[in-house]
């Protein structure tokens, strides 16, 4: 930050001002520092509108497909539709995203998602409504998600600095939190007097809300460039192209949709810090991450609690996690190493958690896994928003999600196996020493390979390197 001179008087140096008083000067050491762009203030206020009407119509669908069927089995199976598309479009809606301009994208898909939900409140009040069309409904939800997860999360991302962009997805998660407490309370009310139809007109509502705000948000600097840069990239080349001049045709907009797909999972396998994130979280989400699985058994089982008790540790969850995502606004550029430690902790964490011998000890451990977690999480998701070429990051977030319905899916029922055969506190146990030593394990192996790219001579900085699969280069 410069200091104001004369006229006759020599500029300051900059030393005068140490950076980190004028970083507090700025604000720049803030968790809420993104919101000193008026663009993200509205986006953040639209975001949590958007995200209590999701829940509140997540909340209502789980009980209408009960009312309908009478079966537990088709509430997962409801479920299990909608995110099927995730698994299997999730990298063409990416490349998708990756071409067309992403606020009228995500507009677009913010008023395709309203008309779903007001379709499906006019065929519940038309009592119309059965267990077909909610899963056909269910499934074009999925599919437009595809494109308006990416499309959303970088338009977020493009509204700030670059250097605000941890504060900016930290506070996402916070309106995600806030949100979701908001609208399952907001359900029960609209359920209890107005109807169950009602909740989905909310939802529909807020999707709309969030497409009026759309128009009104200003890129910053760095995205303007980025997309500039975009532009002038040259799209990926098909075999059509690469064809003799006599015999080439132009690609069908099919065709070239498979082959940005197509791109995107190259581009996504050849950046080896992306392959190492995906590995770090998928291990997380699927041996340390289902916490209301392990503990729920944990608490009732070894530790002979109630439901009260399992309240209590919920609670603390919560509130750690608000208190992680708060931590985290104040991380700047953060690595894949970062995520890595974070990781390791948090699963030796969890293996502390597995030998709690009563609820007291749980509870003061819950609150830094919850901290450990939510700091990972952001971290990562800076990553993957901003270590990707601009043009490519659409089709990363895409090959991202299709990895995520992955371990969403398989990971309860790979974990239940586990809670079965090995109790709960051997499945935290286990499941928390799998994580670090998977990581750690990665880490000897980096050193190995630049120890030996180096030719026996590892020079100082290496011993800074980061773990294997944790690299920031």
């Amino acid at each position: 930050m410069s200091v104001p001179v004369s006229s006759e008087a020599a500029p300051a140096p900059a030393a005068a001002v140490p950076p980190a008083r004028a970083r507090r000067r700025r604000g720049g050491g803030s968790p809420w520092r993104c919101l000193r762009t008026p663009s993200m203030r509205r986006w953040s206020a639209a975001n949590l509108v958007s995200n209590a009407g999701t829940w509140m119509q997540l909340t209502v669908q789980n009980l209408l497909v009960l009312q309908i069927t009478g079966s537990a089995a088709a509430t997962g199976l409801s479920l299990a539709v909608q995110a099927g598309p995730g698994l299997l479009l999730g990298v063409v809606g990416g490349a998708a995203v990756d071409r067309w301009n992403r606020k009228v994208t995500a507009m677009v898909s913010q008023v395709v998602l309203g008309l779903v939900a007001f379709s499906t409140a006019a065929l519940i009040g038309l009592d119309l409504l059965n267990m077909p069309v909610l899963l056909l409904l269910a499934a074009v939800t999925g599919i437009v998600n595809t494109i308006d997860g990416p499309a959303t999360s970088l338009l977020g991302n493009d509204l700030v600095p670059k250097d605000d962009v941890p504060s900016a997805i930290a506070l996402g998660s916070m309106v995600h939190s806030a949100g979701r407490l908001a609208g399952t309370a907001l359900a029960a009310v609209a359920v209890g007097t107005l109807g169950t139809a009602s909740a989905y007109v909310a939802n529909g509502v807020s999707f709309l809300f969030v497409a009026a705000v759309i128009p009104s948000l200003r890129p910053a600097a760095h995205a303007l460039r980025e997309a500039a840069q975009t532009r002038r990239a040259p799209a990926p080349r098909s075999p059509a192209a690469e064809a003799p001049v006599g015999r080439r045709r132009a690609p069908s907009r099919d065709k070239a949709s498979e082959d940005g797909a197509r791109a995107g999972l190259t581009y996504f396998m050849s950046r080896p810090r992306l392959v190492a994130l995906v590995g770090i979280t998928g291990l997380s989400s699927i041996f340390g991450r289902n916490y209301q699985l392990t503990l729920v058994v944990l608490v009732i089982g070894p530790l002979h609690g109630d439901q009260g008790d399992f309240g209590t540790v919920s609670t603390v969850l919560a509130v750690g996690g608000i208190a992680g995502a708060v931590l985290a606004g104040r991380l700047r550029r953060p690595t894949v190493r970062l995520v890595g430690v974070l990781a390791a902790c948090g699963g030796l964490l969890q293996v502390a958690a597995g030998l709690s011998p009563g609820l007291v000890v749980l509870v003061l451990l819950v609150i830094p896994m919850a901290v450990v977690e939510s700091l990972s999480d952001t971290a990562g998701a800076t990553v993957l928003q901003t270590d990707p070429a601009p043009e490519m990051r659409g089709r990363v977030l895409g090959v991202w999600r299709s990895a995520g319905t992955v371990w969403g899916l398989a990971g309860p029922p790979l974990l239940g196996l586990l809670l079965e055969y090995a109790g709960a506190r051997g499945a935290l146990v286990s499941g928390g020493l799998l994580i670090a030593g998977a990581i750690a394990l990665g880490g000897l192996r980096h050193r190995r390979i630049t120890h030996r790219a180096s030719g026996g001579r590892l020079p100082v900085t290496a011993s800074l390197a980061p773990a294997a699969g944790l690299s920031n280069a």
